[in-house]
């Protein structure tokens, strides 16, 4: 008799603790008077371009991670290996302006980086740099002020090639018919390349590989080392895909690869807070919602 006592007081003091947790909530102390919210006006950034402003190769997701305040909507429309043309052929210019039309934000900027494929040579991508290119970004800035957003272009990311101890800004031309396309559609401007080609140069051959998405090898930091860099590996040889890591987990695969194009992490950090700089002082507007 005693043992069964005193199994039962055992079980009613292990179940004390989840009668505890189950009891309702009593009323929260030293209400407030209740009232309503008042009514946001958020801004909206529309990021389009390529590679280098898409997720997990690029600039822009750091940008919205880290530079806007938490109020204001970032989104992210990079996408890999797309050109001025191959952007719109496919349709990824008309979802960047059906999110610039949309309702409800105090402004609305189209942030407008392409180049890199532009100079392709590849049949869906490439454009004439001083005819076709530019003649696609005033397109773009006149649907974006159509739409009822403000347009923003910049210059390309630079690349983080040397020769001889020097950086080859294989996109400077390109980055100059940004900056006349600016200019004579009075549209603000970011000048990225400028930026970043002055940081790539500050660090030097060896010191800019940090920013890539992978590791060099051996040899290319040798030959960084002599001061000219090494041609960029094959696209298969150099990738490096995730692995997905169970049965029942994601199966999308994010490509990592050393090249001197693409950013890492560090990368992205670097030159996302190169970017909130700049716009900050090419759209005074914009100034209180970015972040250092």
């Amino acid at each position: 008799m005693k043992i069964r006592t005193a199994m039962l007081a055992a079980l009613v003091l292990a179940a004390a603790p989840a009668a505890v947790l189950a009891q309702p909530p009593g009323p929260q102390k030293d209400r407030e008077p209740r009232t309503d919210a008042a009514p946001i006006k958020p801004y909206k950034i529309i990021l389009v371009g390529d590679s280098t402003m898409a997720p997990g190769s690029g600039w822009a997701s750091a940008f919205c991670d880290y530079h806007v305040k938490s109020s204001l909507n970032c989104l992210n429309l990079g996408r890999g290996g797309r050109s001025t043309r191959s952007y719109r052929a496919e349709g990824s210019w008309d979802i960047a302006l059906n999110e610039a039309r949309v309702k409800g934000y105090a402004a609305t900027y189209v942030l407008i980086q392409f180049a890199h494929n532009d100079q392709s040579s590849k049949g869906e991508r490439w454009t004439d740099m001083t005819t076709e290119f530019p003649a696609n970004l005033k397109r773009f800035v006149e649907e974006v002020r159509a739409a009822g957003a403000e347009p923003v272009l910049l210059t390309p990311l630079t690349r983080r090639e040397f020769a001889s101890g020097q950086l080859k800004n294989t996109l400077e031309p390109w980055s100059e018919e940004v900056r006349k396309v600016a200019a004579e559609t009075k549209a603000p401007l970011v000048d990225l390349n400028k930026s970043s080609a002055a940081v790539v140069r500050k660090l030097g051959a060896v010191d800019s590989m940090k920013l890539a998405q992978a590791e060099p090898l051996e040899n290319e930091v040798a030959a960084a080392k002599a001061g000219t860099t090494l041609p960029p590996r094959a696209a298969e040889e150099a990738r490096q895909p995730d692995v997905p890591t169970t049965e029942t987990g994601p199966r999308g695969q994010l490509v990592r690869k050393f090249d001197y194009t693409h950013v890492g992490e560090t990368g992205a950090r670097v030159f996302a807070r190169l970017v909130a700089n700049d716009l900050a002082a090419a759209v005074p507007a914009l100034r209180s919602q970015l972040v250092p």
